[in-house]
C-alpha cells in the first residue's frame, strides 16, 4: 500500500503561520481549517510546525512530507456524518532544539504573519529561571520572546513586521497572559526599550476560545480505515464535526484587521472574531462543561463507564436533560434561544457513537471543575428564583458519594463501585478533606464540605445560599441508603 504523500500533489505555499506544537488537536482543528480556507480561495498560506519541547520526534510527519488525514465523525442535525480530508497545508516540521538555525530563520520570513500555539495550559507561564542564551530558551514564552526579538532585529523594528499571535491553550485570557510573560522576560533579559514597545504595540496578541473533541489516532480501526482510504497514514487523526474558534481582539478596529487577514469565517468555517469572547466562554463552561461535571458522578456510580452509555440509558438521559434544559441553560446570561440551541448541540455531541469519553476521565479534579462549571448555575438560579435547583444540588451529593474512599498503602485515595476499585484524583486539600470526613453522617459531611472556604473560595452555608447544606445532605443520605439508581428515580419523580 502506498504512503499518503505518494497519492497527492502538495501545493507550494509560502509559510505564513508558525505553529508551536504538532499534536492531534492543532492538526485536526487549526491546520484542518487553514487547509479548507486555502482550498476555498479565501486564504493562501502554509504552516511551519515547530516542536517546542526537547523530547519526542517529528519522524512520522517528515516521512509523510507533513501530509495526513483528518476524519471528523459524529452527529449533525440528527444525522450521522463522516468527513475525510487530506491536509496539505503544512509546509515543514522543525525541531526547535536540533534544528535551531532553521527554526530561527523563520523569524526572517517577510511573509510570516501568524503564530499559533498549543503548549498545554502550563505552557503559558512566566519562568523566572528562563534565560535568553539557550538555543532555544526553555519555556514557550521564552521561545516566542527570543523569536520576536530576532524578527525585530532582522527587519530593523519595522512596525509592519509584527505578528498576530493566536494561542489556543485552554486558559482564560491566554493572549493577554502570553503577552505579559513575553514582556516580563524581555524586561528581565534587558532587551532594548524599542523592542519592548514593538512587542506590545506592533504585535497583536489575541485571546481565543476553542472547542472540538479530538480523539486522536484510531488505533483500534486503523486497518479498516486505511483499506477504505487506499493508502497508509501513520498520522490519521479523528475528531468530532463540531468546532468553534472564537478570536478576541482588544478593539473593534483590531477585530476587523485580524478578520481581514485571517478570513477563515469567509470559508464557512466556525470562526468568530470579536472584542468580547466572555459570552462564548460562559456558554461553553456552563452548558457543555457543566453538563459533564453535573452528571459524571451519578452516571459512574449508576454503573456506566462512558458518556455514550449514559446517553443511551433512559434514566441517566432524563437526568442530564433535566440538568441542562431545566437548571443550566435557562440561567446562562445569554438570549434564551441561543442558550437552548447550544444545549441541543451539546446533547448531539454527547451522542457521538465514534467517541468513547470515559466518565472517570471526566471526573478528574471534580472539585475545581464543580466550582467553575456548576456553582454559577446554582448561585444564579437561587438569586433569580429564590429556590435551589434540585438536580444540580443532587449532583454535588453524587460527587460526595463518588469521592468517599480511603487512602491505600500507596498514598492514593481509592473508592469502590460494587466490587470495582477506582482512584480519586484531585487537589491535595480536597483529597485530605474527603479522607478525613467521608464517614461522617450526611448532614455533618455536607456542612463540613460547604464551609471549606479554602476549597470553594466561599462559605456557601453561612453567607451565600441558605438551605443548600440540608438539601445536599438529604440527597446524600438517600444515595447511601438506596443506591444511586433508586435515588435518581426518587429525584425525577
Amino acid at each position: 500500500m502506498k504512503l499518503i504523500n505518494e497519492t497527492v500533489t502538495k501545493p507550494a505555499r509560502a509559510v505564513k503561520i508558525l505553529q508551536f506544537g504538532e499534536g492531534n488537536f492543532l492538526r485536526a482543528f487549526v491546520d484542518n481549517m487553514v487547509d479548507i480556507a486555502n482550498e476555498k480561495g479565501v486564504f493562501d498560506g502554509g504552516i511551519a510546525i515547530v516542536k517546542p519541547i526537547p523530547f519526542g520526534n517529528l519522524d512520522a510527519l517528515n516521512a509523510q512530507d507533513c501530509v495526513y488525514t483528518v476524519i471528523l465523525r459524529g452527529k449533525q442535525g440528527g444525522e450521522t456524518v463522516s468527513q475525510k480530508r487530506t491536509v496539505t497545508c503544512v509546509v515543514k516540521a522543525i525541531d526547535a532544539y536540533s534544528q535551531y538555525e532553521e527554526y530561527a530563520a523563520l523569524a526572517r520570513l517577510p511573509e510570516l504573519r501568524f503564530v499559533v500555539s498549543n503548549t498545554t495550559e502550563a505552557g503559558i507561564t512566566y519562568d523566572e529561571n528562563d534565560d535568553y542564551s539557550p538555543l532555544p530558551p526553555g519555556s514557550y514564552p521564552g521561545k516566542l520572546t527570543k523569536f520576536l526579538h530576532e524578527r525585530y532585529q532582522a527587519f530593523a523594528g519595522d512596525k509592519d513586521k509584527g505578528l498576530i499571535i493566536l494561542p489556543v491553550e485552554l486558559i482564560e485570557k491566554n493572549g493577554a497572559k502570553l503577552r505579559e510573560c513575553c514582556l516580563k522576560l524581555s524586561e528581565r533579559w534587558g532587551l532594548p526599550r524599542g523592542f519592548r514597545e514593538w512587542l506590545v504595540n506592533d504585535n497583536i496578541f489575541c485571546s481565543t476560545l476553542v472547542d472540538r473533541i479530538v480523539s486522536g489516532y484510531p488505533k483500534d480501526e486503523v486497518g479498516d480505515i486505511e483499506a477504505e482510504l487506499g493508502y497508509e497514514d501513520k498520522l490519521i487523526v479523528t475528531g468530532e464535526p463540531f468546532a468553534l474558534w472564537v478570536i478576541e481582539c482588544e478593539t473593534p478596529e483590531l477585530v476587523q484587521k485580524v478578520g481581514r487577514e485571517f478570513p477563515l469565517d469567509k470559508a464557512g468555517l466556525p470562526v468568530v472574531f470579536t472584542d468580547n469572547l466572555q459570552p462564548y466562554r460562559e456558554r461553553k463552561v456552563r452548558i457543555l462543561n457543566g453538563a459533564h461535571t453535573s452528571i459524571v458522578a451519578a452516571a459512574y456510580l449508576a454503573g456506566l463507564d462512558t458518556v455514550g452509555e449514559l446517553m443511551n440509558d433512559e434514566l441517566l438521559r432524563k437526568l442530564i436533560e433535566r440538568n441542562v434544559y431545566d437548571e443550566i441553560a435557562p440561567f446562562v446570561p445569554l438570549p434564551a434561544e441561543e442558550a437552548m440551541a447550544f444545549a441541543d448541540s451539546v446533547m448531539e455531541r454527547f451522542e457521538n457513537p465514534f467517541i468513547k469519553h470515559s466518565l472517570l476521565a471526566i471526573s478528574l479534579n471534580s472539585i475545581s471543575k464543580f466550582k467553575a462549571r456548576v456553582w454559577p448555575s446554582i448561585k444564579d438560579t437561587f438569586e433569580r428564583t429564590g429556590k435551589l435547583p434540585d438536580s444540580l444540588c443532587f449532583s454535588l451529593a453524587a460527587l460526595m458519594a463518588l469521592y468517599s474512599g480511603d487512602i491505600d498503602k500507596n498514598g492514593k485515595l481509592m473508592a469502590k463501585r460494587g466490587e470495582e476499585t477506582y482512584e480519586i484524583t484531585d487537589a491535595a486539600a480536597a483529597i485530605q478533606f474527603f479522607t478525613d470526613n467521608h464517614t461522617l453522617p450526611a448532614d455533618e459531611f455536607a456542612a463540613a464540605l460547604l464551609k471549606r472556604e479554602d476549597i470553594w473560595g466561599n462559605d456557601f452555608v453561612n453567607t451565600k445560599i441558605p438551605g443548600l447544606s440540608e438539601k445536599v445532605s438529604g440527597y446524600l443520605q438517600d444515595i447511601r441508603e438506596n443506591g444511586m439508581r433508586n435515588s435518581i428515580k426518587n429525584l425525577l419523580r
